[in-house]
């Protein structure tokens, strides 16, 4: 490339918004030119530089938070936005920039399902933009690169799936899972997986010293699960760890009869051996979340009970990480045709 790419993020100052800011900051091929806003009390109020609002970015991103403009999107050649927005709001404004021709990294759910009549009953609002469901590509990277290539519209996947699909997704397809059995999903999140706004169930009061299960059988991310693997029988339950980043998956699979370790371990390897971001563990060795926050890397182990057919898979992800922002700039570098590992190492 002969010029550094120009992007801009609506909604950076969440969580995942602020480690996209963070990422590109050291990114050597793209410049990180426009902050904007789509909080209308923010709109309403006097300018204000990023570093005032998130003082850890004093003298790294003195950017002003701009009031959302989407023409003046369009005016300054942004080569990507990136929409780290709420669900409603991603919805509403993904049109808008598709429209004035901009490239969108979109890391709410509002277009990640196929189905425009799941969001009524999984994200509360009814979905208008049916064909743009059709043509947005799921964003996970190691399974569908060369789509996403060239994507006009890409839905980052959520945490969760992230965790749950990259292990699961290349057993599915070489058909080393037995179809006769549910595949059983039991997931740990930190505490930022809820998000910034602040509420009872996240108050610290609340999460320390305790674990639990949460949105048991009506989690938002269990369609978009069963929608990547083919829609197999799947029970996936969500737990909230007292930390603050951070996701383990401990998927429980039942695969064939005919199936071994040796086949177990050179389908995971055939997959993912040479991606940048997947780490495989052997010899008995278990990933855990201390390894993987502040990274990108997705790390999967496994056991396997040949007399039984069980299969136990272990996989972590930092969820602002891989499981969000991690992913999104990693998608961003192969939209853009740059090295894939730029501003993630």
């Amino acid at each position: 490339m002969s010029s550094r790419s120009k992007i801009a993020i609506i909604g950076a100052s969440g969580y995942s918004g602020a480690e996209i800011v963070s990422l590109l900051l050291s990114h050597p091929a793209v410049e990180l030119t426009t902050l904007m806003t789509a909080n209308q009390e923010r709109r309403d109020n006097r300018p204000q530089k990023y570093s005032d609002a998130l003082p850890q970015f004093y003298r790294l991103c003195d950017l002003e938070i701009e009031p959302l403009e989407v023409d003046e999107l369009q005016k300054r050649d942004i080569n990507v936005v990136f929409l780290a927005t709420p669900n409603e709001i991603s919805h509403e404004l993904v049109p808008k920039l598709l429209e004035r021709k901009l490239r969108v990294i979109d890391l709410s759910g509002s277009y990640r399902l196929k189905q425009s009549a799941l969001y009524s009953r999984w994200y509360g609002f009814e979905h208008q933009f049916p064909k743009l469901l059709e043509s947005a590509v799921y964003g996970l990277t190691e399974i569908h690169r060369d789509s996403i290539r060239t994507a006009q519209l890409l839905a980052n996947p959520g945490c969760y799936p992230t965790s749950v699909l990259l292990p699961l997704i290349p057993l599915q397809q070489r058909g080393l899972i037995d179809p006769g059995f549910d595949i059983v999903c039991d997931s740990k999140s930190g505490v930022t997986g809820a998000g910034k706004a602040p509420s009872p169930n996240t108050h610290f009061s609340e999460v320390t010293e305790s674990f639990k299960a949460y949105n048991v059988m009506k989690h938002r991310h269990a369609p978009e699960i069963w929608q990547e693997l083919g829609n197999p029988n799947l029970i996936f339950t969500p737990h909230l760890l007292p930390i603050n980043r951070g996701i383990l998956s401990t998927i429980y699979v039942k695969v064939r009869r005919s199936v071994n370790e040796v086949m177990i371990s050179e389908c995971l390897r055939k997959a993912y051996d040479n991606e940048p971001f997947i780490r495989l563990y052997s010899n008995g060795t278990l990933p855990e979340v201390k390894f993987v926050v502040h990274t990108n890397f997705c790390d999967i182990g496994w056991t396997f009970d040949r007399d039984r057919s069980n299969l136990i898979i272990i996989a972590t992800i930092d969820n602002i990480g891989k499981g969000a922002a991690g992913q999104a700039v990693q998608n961003m570098n192969v939209m853009l045709e740059v090295e894939e590992r730029a501003g993630l190492f």
